[in-house]
């Protein structure tokens, strides 16, 4: 199998840090990975996340193997070097584009369903360009409309190429719209494709299985046993998370208990802050999410409760007209080199004129702030603190 040893260093309640080791490094847990969705987290150097003690990156295999591809990557010596990136790396299988290319664009949802009077059923946001059978994955490129096909064999060949630590299976995410029906029989394609991603998987990285079976608790654990069963080296708690942040916690307690306790869970695609408190209290080790950058994009800032927004107490909106005098820094309680040297004012400012700079600025603020969290977290797990620390945060 893989290379990597997992241990754990300390528990309080389910909560518990551990050393996992890679070929290219050891990751403290829990931690959220920075996603390099393109061989890049958007608007960040390496010499950024390297200062911003990032320990681990996940990348896309559906973006990479079509832009430039796998074959150009694996020539230039694989993705660790091809975007200078000297320590662990995963990457994902490209299943979860079956979800947001497909079902995703069809019923206008995310991982997790939030109902709202604006969203309409009868009146879908978008065309599916995917196309889903037992053989694979076929879609259509975003880059050039071109036709692909993605294959259980293909997808860990792809990412033997790009040579990341830790590799995922292929696997179908579904819709939280879903229905148990579909699900029930995409488990059945997710279980068979995990097992061939499994004895077709030939080199010394780290595979991960999947477990997926939507927000019914007889699928999640049906799945969970099934892919437990398997030797897997790690595994990931996938695909849709039903209709409210309940649902999810749901699922997680469906499913951890059927997981090995000696090795990994991995939460993807999940990232926000209450998120992370409750799934680490439930036993989860790694998360991923584009949240940080995406926000920064979007001109949005991390900060420390009770300084943020009476709707999200984590964030504050930098384009706001508020900012444009104010000479505090992102965050008073900050002490990135972000919040030490600009002011909100200056930050509203390249917002405004749309100067890059502040993407850059608002990124590297956010990566950071996410980071110390996760220190912070696994500091109370250590220390025996975590209710403590959780209460304070989610206040």
């Amino acid at each position: 199998m893989g290379l990597l040893e997992f241990n754990i260093k300390s528990e309080d309640g389910k909560a518990r840090t551990g050393l996992l080791k890679l070929k290219r490094g050891v990751v403290n847990t829990p931690e959220l990975m920075p996603v390099a969705t393109k061989a890049t987290v958007k608007a960040l150097s390496s010499d950024d996340l390297n200062e911003l003690g990032a320990q681990i990156l996940i990348s896309n295999t559906y973006h990479l193997m079509l832009q430039p591809n796998a074959d150009v990557i694996f020539e230039l010596g694989g993705l660790n070097k091809f975007m200078n990136w000297d320590k662990p790396l995963v990457t994902d299988s490209g299943g979860f584009q079956a979800f947001s290319l497909g079902f995703g664009k069809e019923h206008a949802v995310g991982k997790i369903f939030f109902p709202d009077e604006s969203h309409s059923l009868s009146k879908p946001r978008g065309k599916s360009i995917v196309h889903l059978n037992d053989k694979g994955i076929r879609f259509r490129s975003i880059y050039d409309n071109s036709r692909q096909f993605l294959s259980p064999e293909k997808s860990i060949r792809i990412q033997e190429k790009l040579d990341a630590d830790m590799i995922l299976v292929l696997d179908e995410c579904t819709s939280p719209l879903s229905s148990k029906k579909y699900t029930a029989e995409s488990l059945e394609r997710t279980n068979k494709w995990a097992k061939k991603c499994l004895e077709v998987h030939k080199t010394n990285q780290a595979i991960i299985g999947i477990v997926q079976g939507g927000h019914w608790e007889d699928l999640r654990e049906k799945s969970a046993r099934y892919i437990a069963s398997l030797d897997f080296d790690s595994y990931a708690i996938g695909g849709s998370l039903g209709k409210s942040k309940k649902d999810m916690h749901n699922v997680l307690d469906w499913v951890i208990p059927h997981l090995p306790e000696n090795k990994t869970r991995h939460l993807l695609g999940i990232g926000v802050v209450e998120d992370i408190f409750e799934s680490v209290e439930r036993g989860v080790d790694l998360f991923d999410c584009v949240s940080p950058t995406r926000m920064a994009r979007s001109g949005f800032a991390h900060v420390r409760p009770p300084n943020g927004t009476k709707k999200n107490k984590y964030r504050i909106k930098l384009s706001s007209i508020k900012y444009r005098t104010d000479k505090k820094p992102l965050d008073p309680n900050c002490k990135c080199k972000i919040c030490n040297n600009y002011s909100r004012a200056y930050i509203h400012h390249l917002l405004k004129t749309e100067e890059l700079l502040g993407f850059n600025l608002i990124s590297f603020h956010n990566v950071y702030f996410m980071i110390q969290l996760m220190k912070e977290i696994r500091d109370a797990i250590d220390t025996g603190v975590y209710q403590k620390i959780k209460k304070e945060w989610l206040i």
